[in-house]
């Protein structure tokens, strides 16, 4: 039976209330079968100085949709390779998994780096793009190709960044992420 599946890529550095928020949002408003988490192991965009081992992430994002049968964590792009491309990753979903159409979530602030992506052209023509605005993101729906669908979906005033100087201050975090990642952070003594 054939799914249609979005693909939410990112470094998941600790993944947050915010990332579920937006993936459920988005998951029921494009009416997509399921949402892949997909932990990133490189961003070409992102410098990785601060960023935790592949397996730790996928671990947080594995506690964090446990009990989801719509969330769903993704060490996918961790065996293909890196730079990970979000082209590479695709054509490699669609020959593993033929039967199954991929969608691919972006927020604003990527939408409009998009031009500058690696077979952006190629992507636009072959998949579907799921866009959610995000602040300060100009999204010109006039200009849209028709495969482009934008999905407004809420967003939570916390970034990943701002959770990991708050650990690592010793601030109150937990309210900001799932218990069971808190758990593993706690446990772990990340972002100390």
């Amino acid at each position: 039976m054939s799914r249609r599946i979005g693909l939410f890529g990112g470094t998941f550095n600790p993944i947050h209330h915010g990332h579920l928020r937006l993936a459920r949002a988005i998951q029921r408003r494009a009416s997509l079968d399921e949402v892949w988490l997909m932990v990133t192991p490189q961003n070409p965009w992102k410098q990785q100085d601060a960023l935790l081992a592949d397996d730790l992430r996928l671990q947080m994002v594995r506690a964090a949709t446990r009990r989801s049968c719509r969330l769903v964590a993704s060490g996918y792009e961790f065996r293909l390779p890196r730079p990970s491309y979000t082209w590479h990753t695709l054509q490699s979903l669609s020959a593993d998994y033929p039967d199954d159409e991929f969608v691919l979530i972006l927020g604003g602030d990527n939408w409009e780096r998009f031009p500058q992506w690696y077979h952006h052209e190629e992507i636009l023509q072959r998949y579907h793009i799921v866009v959610y605005p995000r602040s300060g993101s100009d999204i010109d729906m006039a200009a849209l190709p028709v495969n482009v669908q934008v999905v407004e979906a809420p967003l939570m005033d916390v970034s990943s960044t701002q959770i990991r100087q708050m650990v690592h201050d010793g601030m109150p975090y937990r309210h900001l992420v799932p218990a069971a990642v808190a758990d593993i952070i706690d446990r772990r003594r990340l972002y100390l």
